[in-house]
């Protein structure tokens, strides 16, 4: 156990050498650094112009995006869905927007919790129950379409 204490001691005067002497050699360059920065600012500067950029692929004109088939199919809405938006058949994406018209105009949704709407009379039989989610409410008028 003696062995192990001198060596680290020995390893500590070694550390503080080696310190000193990257002090002095940083003095050095920094009288030469001026200098060397010039040239390297007109090499810099012939090498750039000699890269040329990829060439880019032209780009294609964006076309307008193309809704799906399916959510523009007009859909016939049940008896009970009728009496909220209408007897004509309408596609699913408009008739969720009805939806929301009718809700936001009786002032269904929960003061509380915004995310659950309060089912009126009309609601309640699209629905089958007194509150629902948003995000079940488009499953839940899917079985009112036809």
């Amino acid at each position: 156990m003696a062995t192990a204490k001198k060596p680290a001691k020995k390893a500590a005067p070694a550390k503080k050498a080696a310190k000193k002497a990257p002090a002095k050699k940083a003095v050095k360059p920094a009288k030469k650094a001026p200098a060397k920065k010039a040239p390297a600012k007109k090499a810099a500067a012939k090498k750039a112009p000699a890269k040329k950029a990829p060439a880019k692929k032209a780009a294609k004109p964006k076309s307008a995006r193309k809704p799906n088939a399916a959510f523009m199919k007009a859909m016939t809405p049940s008896a009970a869905l009728a009496a909220v938006i209408g007897a004509m058949p309408a596609p699913r994406t408009e008739v969720t927007k009805k939806l929301w018209d009718y809700i936001k105009k009786n002032k269904l949704q929960d003061s509380v919790n915004r995310r659950l709407i309060n089912a009126d009379a009309k609601m309640k039989e699209i629905f089958g129950k007194s509150q629902v989610s948003m995000f079940e409410m488009a499953k839940l008028v899917q079985k009112h379409l036809k």
